[in-house]
């Protein structure tokens, strides 16, 4: 099997598996459904080591499959790009995937619709991989479009509850918006650098480094690369829940908990982050867009922190921890430091997923409670579920020899040595970010498998205290008792938690300083100096995790972690004198800051006005009204008047033709 064969088949498997199940899965038994997909998923997976393997041995592709369509001398193809970047990337995404797959035999195993969310998951797949192999942008905004549509259908995947139709509603617009900006992107790179393949776009970027184009003001002219790149990053900031798009990835917990893990794990939010990267030769030739991209990833790296401590839903102390984490890899692009932020990605990916799949098995224990107020005690019931949640935890807020320490601690040093506009408040976010961290991740954890065995509290004391009046019962007789999950669901934690620990300081020296990104990534060093300083203070793996113990993200994270000790486990009165207290605070921030309300009073409303007026004035009134059932009236107008000269009597039509002939033959004697 050729190496050209092995990349066509990667994303075949998966699509393969995802039609045949989808197609046909109401003729084949449940079974047949998840063996299908993960076999499927699982071959991609195999193949997608391969081609890491055969990639680090020095081999890379860059060609066409076959050619969609052809335009002028604009080629339009599908193809594929096939080095260091796009082989981690699909080890990553097939491996989380696998063990999505997985997981969902136990976590979905109930559900009616088991068989179309394998298919669904499968397509998923499918659609990353084709948008992390393309090389070029048609390709690209394929894949890009074809994770959004998935993810529409996997976010409604319950489509009976209203708040799900809501939730991927919510989702799919705000992607269309930064789609918009993405597609505009697109077409602007297609008109001035004449090409959508990766290779000949960056080949000659740099001719246009100083090339500006008309702005709407007056006088006033912009750079070409700046606006190419602020589009583009309009579609990042979409996919990967950048401020002000991010309101749509809270909400997406409304779909099954293997989709929320493989959504901000390893598939649709991670997008946003490697379109930026693989587009480094542009964005290095605008140093405004580079600005811009840090301080946006600084505010959601900040800001999105803080609402991660007042969230209750288990599931959504996560999704903000990933709102967060995206801004940590988008601070790291800004900074010019793309291969730490792909770095941050992959280690993200496998702890995320952990932390996301450990959520779901807490709520299979719990009998599908959300609520961490709700919970407790849980260790002594849920082992496997509780160290490999203690585990991803610690990998989450950057303990040091955990992989999230290796790729975050570098984000923080890569923004610290840059000079970019913007890098002093960043620098202030993502270590404010540290202790923030630290704090809502382990009071989730300690809420929930430490302290008081709250889920035993009963829900309806009078009723149980009859019961113990009159059979003897206790408070707990109607109280279902935590259990572990089975091993379809605590397998993949277990595969998942072992990366969370290992990978960073396995990969840090070769992905980061070793060349695993060399003529991938592209740093203009001269101008942006970050990673040849953090080249020049780097001295190995262990060296780096011993140093950090006297650092200041040690410290915050400690601080973090004591707190949230000492806040829910000691004197849990305190979070709700402080409540009390900082009401107005708590309120803004329950309320998200108020994006919401903006795009629902504001945006939304300003839209639904105007697409309101266009189709009461513009379908309506002129093309119904004037164009179609004006010119049909015209018409049958015309047609009643004409029709009362149609009497049906002989004489009636013998007398108009003489009097016709008269008229004619006057009409000729004038002349």
């Amino acid at each position: 099997m050729t190496m050209q064969s092995i990349y066509l088949a990667t994303p075949l498997l998966p699509l393969i598996a995802a039609v045949v199940v989808g197609l046909f899965g109401r003729f084949m038994p449940r079974s047949a459904a998840h063996w299908l997909t993960i076999i499927g998923v699982g071959g991609a997976f195999v193949l997608s080591v391969v081609v890491l393997r055969d990639v680090i041995a020095g081999h890379v592709f860059n060609g066409p499959v076959y050619t969609w369509l052809t335009s002028g001398d604009t080629s339009f193809e599908i193809g594929f790009l096939i080095d260091s970047l796009s082989a981690m990337m699909m080890v990553v995404v097939t491996f989380v995937s696998l063990m999505v797959h997985i997981y969902t035999i136990g976590y979905m195993h109930d559900d009616p619709g088991y068989k179309r969310f394998f298919s669904y998951i499968s397509l998923f797949t499918f659609s990353m991989l084709m948008l992390v192999m393309s090389n070029n942008f048609m390709q690209l905004f394929f894949g890009w479009e074809a994770v959004g549509l998935v993810s529409y259908l996997l976010i409604g995947f319950w489509y009976t509850r209203p708040t799900a139709i809501y939730a991927n509603l919510k989702a799919f617009l705000v992607n269309r918006v930064g789609d918009f900006g993405f597609l505009l992107g697109i077409g602007m790179v297609l008109y001035y650098l004449g090409s959508l393949d990766y290779a000949a776009v960056f080949s000659v970027a740099p001719e246009f480094a100083d090339a500006t184009v008309r702005s709407p003001i007056p006088g006033v002219d912009w750079s070409l690369m700046t606006v190419i790149c602020l589009l583009l990053f309009v579609g990042a900031m979409g996919k990967s829940a950048q401020v002000p798009l991010h309101v749509w990835l809270p909400d997406s917990m409304e779909g099954p908990t293997p989709i929320s893990a493989l959504i901000h794990a390893a598939t649709m939010v991670t997008a946003g982050i490697f379109m930026v990267a693989r587009m480094s030769p542009l964005f290095e030739l605008s140093t405004t867009a580079l600005s811009t991209v840090m301080i946006i990833g600084a505010i959601t790296a900040l800001f999105m922190g803080f609402l991660g401590i007042i969230q209750n839903d288990i599931k959504r102390v996560v999704a903000y921890s990933t709102l967060s984490q995206l801004g940590y890899m988008t601070v790291a692009l800004g900074a010019s430091a793309y291969s730490v932020a792909i770095f941050h990605l992959m280690t993200h990916a496998f702890f995320k997923a952990l932390l996301f799949l450990a959520a779901g098995s807490v709520i299979m224990g719990m009998h599908h409670e959300q609520d961490i107020r709700k919970m407790g005690g849980l260790r002594k019931y849920m082992p496997i579920t509780w160290i490999t949640s203690l585990l991803g935890s610690l990998a989450l807020i950057g303990t040091p020899f955990f992989s999230g320490f290796y790729s975050k601690d570098s984000i923080i040093e890569a923004v610290a040595a840059s000079d970019i506009p913007g890098s002093g408040f960043a620098h202030f976010a993502v270590l404010a970010g540290v202790f923030i961290t630290a704090f809502y991740s382990f009071r989730m954890y300690f809420l929930v498998f430490h302290g008081k065995e709250r889920f035993l509290e009963p829900a309806d004391a009078t009723h149980d205290a009859h019961h113990d009046d009159t059979h003897g019962h206790n408070n707990h007789a109607h109280v279902h008792i935590p259990h572990e999950s089975p091993w379809v669901i605590t397998g993949p934690l277990i595969a998942l938690a072992i990366p969370s620990v290992l990978i960073g300081a396995w990969t840090i020296q070769p992905m980061l300083f070793g060349g695993f990104f060399k003529n991938v990534i592209y740093v203009d060093f001269g101008l942006h100096p970050a990673m040849f300083e953090l080249a020049h203070d780097f001295h190995g793996a262990l060296r780096m995790g011993l140093h950090a113990f006297f650092s200041v993200p040690f410290i915050l994270a400690a601080s973090g972690v004591a707190l949230a000790h000492h806040f829910y486990i000691r004197r849990p009165s305190i979070p709700a004198a402080i409540k009390r207290r900082m009401h107005w605070l708590y309120r803004v921030m329950e309320n998200k800051y108020y994006f919401d309300s903006f795009n629902e009073r504001v945006f939304a409303a300003v839209s639904r006005f105007i697409g309101s007026k266009l189709w009461q004035i513009g379908d309506v009134q002129i093309i119904d009204g004037t164009l179609v059932n004006g010119t049909a009236r015209l018409i049958g107008r015309i047609s009643g008047i004409v029709r009362q000269l149609q009497s049906g009597l002989i004489y009636h039509y013998a007398f108009a033709m003489i009097i016709g002939v008269f008229l004619l033959l006057t009409l000729f004697m004038k002349l």
